[in-house]
């Protein structure tokens, strides 16, 4: 029987929380809520590299009329205390202090990133890298690091990933010279902005990102607009891939008749293919507390990627595929089914994709090029 080409590869029980960076400094016992959406890349040796964001939390949040949350400090890891009475607790992966004139958030988990380096083909872990986890390292990611996207632009990896503290909400850059073992550059994007991720190649010598602002509020379009309003994906371009200007006149946005039309937002680097540069991108359908997140996709204009050449944004490339998660159903802790792409690497007559398995997992699917043609 051939073996699957839709599979998970790596989750919560493979990760060895003996082997954690909190456990330098943090005590108290913890426990992976979720060990997903993985950077993903080739590395020189023909090997795969996935970057795991492990959701690492407390096995025991409440304690004395208090919820803590995990935050880094420059002296070691320490727990914060919220009182219970001050705080909404609706959403398993956060909750909400109540009370202040703005919405502030705190996280039930602390993440750091995992590299697991896999075989060529995606279908056996060879290695997991514990000595070479991304950890926070600076104030702006005093409650974590998440997310992270790698692309390879001429001989170097770059990843960008999204720092989140009390004093931004932000995209950092970090540099690689094999691909492994990344040195943090610092701060990109000084806004919110959880999906900023760099093509993978230049284009008129320029570094070119997609990005995803967010904000407190968003003007409507007029009423026979196609578009739903909210957040868009947009393009930003870089002479260094340090300093970055918005692009003009680009915009992946959510149509009004669309299932998901809550939101869009980057998904895989983009690609250069015969056909023009394919970019994965998540859409979110209003459902439950999380939503639900399937992946859709389009192609860019080889020289000109404000140009849209086609999109397919109806049926999903890829959503939720509740089977896969059944031998860790008692792990599940979403109500909604999310399938979150975030990594892109060739494989021959294929592409292969790396994703979030319901905040859970990370699940690795091939998917023939022709389909994109």
């Amino acid at each position: 029987m051939p073996p699957p080409d839709d599979y998970l590869i790596f989750g919560p029980d493979d990760v060895d929380l003996s082997r954690s960076p909190l456990r330098a400094s943090l005590g108290a016992p913890t426990f992976v809520l979720g060990a997903f959406n993985p950077g993903f890349t080739r590395l020189p040796s023909g090997n795969l590299l996935l970057m795991v964001r492990v959701a690492e939390a407390l096995v025991e949040p409440v304690f004395d009329d208090h919820v803590r949350a995990i935050r880094w400090t420059p002296a070691g890891y320490r727990l914060e205390p919220f009182p219970i009475p001050h705080v909404e607790q609706d959403d398993p992966r956060k909750f909400t202090l109540k009370g202040g004139p703005n919405r502030l958030l705190a996280l039930t988990s602390l993440s750091w990133l995992l590299p697991v380096e896999l075989d060529p083909d995606g279908r056996k872990v060879i290695a997991v890298h514990y000595d070479k986890a991304v950890e926070p390292a600076a104030p702006y990611q005093d409650y974590g690091v998440e997310d992270a996207r790698i692309s390879r632009v001429d001989d170097a990896w770059y990843m960008t990933v999204c720092s989140v503290s009390a004093e931004r909400h932000a995209t950092c850059l970090y540099l690689s010279r094999n691909g492994l073992d990344y040195e943090l550059l610092g701060l990109v994007l000084d806004h919110q902005n959880k999906d900023m991720l760099l093509f993978e190649g230049r284009v008129a010598g320029r570094f070119l990102a997609l990005t995803r602002p967010l904000g407190e509020a968003y003007f409507a379009w007029p009423h026979d607009s196609l578009w739903a309003g909210g957040p868009s994906i947009n393009l930003a371009q870089s002479p260094d891939a340090l300093h970055w200007r918005p692009v003009e006149g680009f915009g992946i946005r959510a149509r009004k008749d669309s299932t998901s039309a809550n939101k869009v937002g980057g998904g895989t680097p983009p690609v250069l293919t015969p056909h023009g540069w394919l970019m994965l991108y998540h859409g979110v359908e209003t459902r439950g507390v999380a939503g639900v997140y399937r992946t859709f996709w389009a192609l860019l204009h080889p020289d000109d990627p404000t140009r849209i050449l086609r999109i397919e944004d109806e049926a999903p490339l890829l959503e939720a595929a509740p089977d896969l998660t059944i031998p860790i159903a008692d792990r599940l802790y979403l109500d909604t089914p999310v399938a979150f792409t975030t990594g892109i690497v060739d494989a021959g007559e294929d592409w292969l994709l790396a994703s979030g398995e319901g905040d859970l997992a990370c699940r690795l699917t091939r998917i023939p090029k022709s389909r994109f043609a």
